[in-house]
């Protein structure tokens, strides 16, 4: 797994709003707007929570991998970060989100828990390096 460096983690903390990519098994991409995605304490894992997920959690379970991408004016950069994830709807970790996402509101139904763990992270920013592999 890739730890994110301290500039990264800043970066994300950051974020409100992140762009998840999925696709399904046959590479059809998906895209959607997540609310909830938290860099967990060993800086190689993301937690996405699944509270509306239609095409994603289909794409998810068809060809388990994301990309979420990074970036904002106040961010001062960005990257994209790729890796497999897992689908957690009971145990402790789902248990841990869920009273999370519900702290956040009753409208959130916190379906599942998605774990990603960090294999990539490439370069966003326009240029010479634009998609260079960071990590």
């Amino acid at each position: 797994m890739v730890k994110l460096n301290s500039e990264m983690k800043n970066a994300f903390s950051k974020m409100r709003i992140f762009p998840l990519a999925t696709a399904s098994k046959d590479g059809v991409p998906n895209v959607i707007p997540i609310g909830f995605c938290k860099l967990q304490d060993d800086d190689e894992t993301v937690w996405i929570a699944d509270n509306f997920f239609l095409k994603t959690l289909d794409n998810l379970r068809e060809n388990p991998r994301v990309a979420l991408y990074v970036w904002g004016p106040e961010t001062q950069g960005c990257f994209q970060i790729k890796g497999p994830i897992e689908i957690k709807t009971s145990g402790e970790d789902y248990e841990k989100m869920y009273k999370m996402v519900k702290s956040m509101g009753d409208r959130f139904p916190a379906k599942s828990l998605v774990v990603m763990k960090i294999t990539e992270v490439y370069e966003c920013v326009s240029g010479p390096d634009a998609g260079k592999k960071l990590l």
